[in-house]
């Protein structure tokens, strides 16, 4: 069971570098950060896990979030063997090509160590502010997807898709890997989220209450990929942790034992030496 560790800030006061360089000294497998490029003012509410008790901590927290590739890009310079990922990207809000390119670029550099998370947002103002198309967020992600992949693997890329076309290009570098970094699907409300996992992604990694919410994704993830005709087998299987998830060895066998490959754990500090030094803490009971 592989366990990494989530940065919800990761900016100069939770420094990428340190905490990810001292995450990999203790046997993190993982490091992962968040994603919103923006917060609308007027749209802080429409947040699914506000409540009265965290909204101001929760609306500080996501108007904070510093560039997600930019952050793995430090925290990849100092390490050589932690997996660097995002926990989730929000393909919708930003030029395909573009992004293509950026993430190429930085798992070229850390020689395919990226883990690409993904989602499609919850924001409707965010979204789109950022070209989005908010009611059809998640197909407008699979065809984002699909050109990026082709970018990825052509010498010569084209695609021709609902939201996005573009005669032959050259589009460089390449990422480390041939087929592109491993793109994992957050979601776990909808219905849809099991095919798509199945159809087009190369595995789930969801937000779970509890062990058997997980569970119950599981059997119908199965299902999906019997739909489909996919090997589940051959999916990675991440469970995103919430504050205060995950944190005891039973919990993350508990995990194990329900098929997941992998947890994260979401650092509470927000300093870069209480990060470290929770770390070391959660380091003594998992690892």
């Amino acid at each position: 069971m592989d366990i990494g560790v989530f940065s919800s800030m990761p900016s100069s006061g939770a420094d990428p570098a340190i905490v990810a360089k001292r995450a990999e000294e203790l046997g993190f497998e993982s490091y992962w950060v968040p994603d919103h490029p923006i917060l609308p003012v007027d749209g802080e509410k429409e947040y699914p896990g506000l409540t009265a008790d965290n909204a101001e901590s929760v609306r500080y927290l996501l108007s904070h979030i510093p560039d997600p590739l930019m952050a793995l890009a430090r925290a990849g310079a100092v390490t050589t063997t932690l997996k660097l990922g995002t926990g989730v990207y929000l393909v919708p809000e930003r030029n395909p090509i573009i992004s293509a390119q950026q993430i190429a670029t930085l798992d070229d550099a850390v020689h395919g160590r990226f883990l690409f998370g993904i989602g499609a947002g919850w924001n409707e103002a965010e979204c789109e502010m950022l070209g989005g198309d908010f009611a059809h967020r998640w197909g407008q992600t699979k065809d984002f997807i699909a050109s990026m992949r082709a970018l990825w693997q052509d010498g010569e890329s084209e695609y021709s898709g609902k939201y996005i076309e573009f005669s032959p290009v050259h589009c460089y570098p390449k990422p480390a890997r041939k087929e592109g970094p491993p793109v994992l699907l957050g979601g776990i409300t909808s219905p849809y989220v099991y095919r798509r996992v199945a159809e087009w992604g190369d595995g789930w990694a969801p937000l779970v209450p509890d062990i058997s919410a997980f569970e119950a994704g599981m059997d119908k993830l199965k299902q999906a990929c019997d739909g489909a005709g996919r090997d589940m087998n051959s999916l990675d299987l991440t469970v995103f942790g919430m504050t205060g998830q995950w944190r005891k060895a039973d919990d993350v066998s508990a995990l194990e034992k329900a098929g997941a490959n992998r947890t994260t754990i979401w650092l509470n500090a927000n300093a870069t030496e209480d990060i470290v030094t929770e770390m070391e803490a959660l380091a003594k009971e998992l690892l």
